[in-house]
């Protein structure tokens, strides 16, 4: 079996849309969450998102791609290009029959679906846009990619709410480990900041109605009161280790890990349960003892009901001694999308030392009996860490990363 690495990442976030600034705002604290401004939301009691601002469209796309690809599909093909350009994959290095990607979604190309079906109601069946199916699908994530990119390897799309760009990357991870391919395209991208997306998860009464940006989305504190829309893509580029030395890449980390789990509990609520077995199935494939883990980006959605069993479930595992974050005050909950930018936000904490602040906790709750980040990020020694993500449905992932000390 191999091992696995990380050469190069991409990112399109509310906290930035390339490496420097992505970092710059974990590293500082700085919140992408602002005024919702794309619509008027006032009917639903939400006022804050975490949008992505200024996407730089014309460094990959002409005018006409924005017509055949939706904004999912455009996030997901970004950060995979930034991606493929940073670990330096090219047909003269890498078999590209070699070369796959497995991207995720929670939902595709929701905003289609409500425009279309608007036209329809309004104007008749064949007011339906032709390209309304492609552009919608979720899979097309992973389908727009291979096409840009030219990746002719396993392809496929995660559908798993939540947990779905952790899954999209722990499944990459295991076609490489197994010998089904050399290097892998992988991670998440979303785009449902619309107007049904907003109304279906604020009746949900998962969304917070905070309008104050500083404290709507705050991670296992006391008066939490529901997540922060967000949106964007993370993508990574996993290669065998021996693919990568032949061609002198830079190697930025190790992924190690992965568990993957589910509740078989209930379609919302988790249980706790099944994110444990997830954190040790991730510990236990990467020969990983709890007490080595320095460094957990959580969940974390702001929710009552997700951070009370998260935070169970680490002390259950791990214990108090790693340090915690949630980098979603930051950037968002961008549903499909987070696994695969949280995944790049723990690859920059191993590659640089230092662990996010928890933005926005003033006050743990009572119940957070874990070693939470607050006021300010923390330089440390990082050489084991997890990312993790929970979906609706129950699903469970968890990515287990290392640092990279060059053998």
């Amino acid at each position: 079996m191999s091992r696995v690495v990380i050469t190069g990442y991409g990112v399109v976030s509310a906290i930035g849309n390339n490496p420097e600034d992505f970092w710059e705002s974990l590293k500082t604290g700085k919140t992408g969450i602002g005024p919702l401004d794309r619509f008027d939301a006032t009917a639903t009691g939400i006022s804050v998102a975490a949008q992505v601002k200024d996407f730089p469209f014309e460094k990959y796309f002409e005018k006409k791609d924005a017509r055949r690809m939706d904004l999912f599909s455009q996030y997901a093909v970004y950060a995979s290009l930034d991606a493929m350009e940073m670990a330096g994959i090219t047909e003269e290095n890498t078999n590209y029959d070699r070369l796959g990607c497995i991207m995720a979604s929670g939902i595709g190309g929701l905003e289609q679906t409500q425009n279309n079906s608007i036209a329809m109601e309004n104007k008749g069946p064949r007011k339906v846009a032709p390209l309304y199916v492609p552009l919608a699908i979720a899979n097309m994530a992973a389908g727009n990619v291979a096409l840009r990119t030219g990746a002719r390897g396993t392809s496929r799309a995660e559908v798993t709410a939540c947990a779905a760009g952790a899954n999209a990357i722990g499944s990459a991870f295991r076609e490489i480990k197994h010998g089904y391919a050399d290097v892998m395209i992988s991670g998440g991208a979303e785009s449902a900041i619309c107007e049904i997306g907003i109304a279906g998860f604020a009746n949900l009464t998962a969304l917070t109605k905070e309008s104050d940006p500083t404290l709507a989305c705050r991670p296992f504190d006391k008066e939490r009161s529901g997540f922060v829309m967000g949106e964007g893509a993370g993508v990574l580029i996993l290669e065998s280790l021996e693919h990568a030395q032949a061609r002198g890449a830079n190697i930025l980390a190790e992924i190690v890990g992965y568990g993957c789990t589910n509740d078989a509990f209930h379609m919302t609520t988790p249980s706790g349960t099944g994110a444990e077995n997830a954190m040790k199935l991730a510990l236990e494939e990467g020969n990983i003892e709890p007490s080595e883990v320095d460094y957990i980006n959580a969940h974390g959605t702001s929710t009552h009901a997700n951070e009370e069993t998260e935070a169970k479930a680490i002390h259950n595992v791990i214990g108090d001694r790693a340090f915690v974050s949630s980098t979603k005050a930051l950037h968002g909950h961008a549903l499909g999308a987070t696994g695969g930018i949280e995944a790049v936000a723990t690859v920059l904490s191993i590659m640089h030392q230092y662990a996010p602040v928890n933005a926005g906790t003033k006050v743990l709750d009572d119940d957070m009996t874990i070693n939470v980040v607050l006021k300010e990020g923390q330089s440390t020694p990082i050489n084991v860490a997890l990312s993790q993500d929970f979906g609706f449905g129950g699903h469970n992932a968890v990515l287990a990363f290392k640092k990279w000390t060059g053998k």
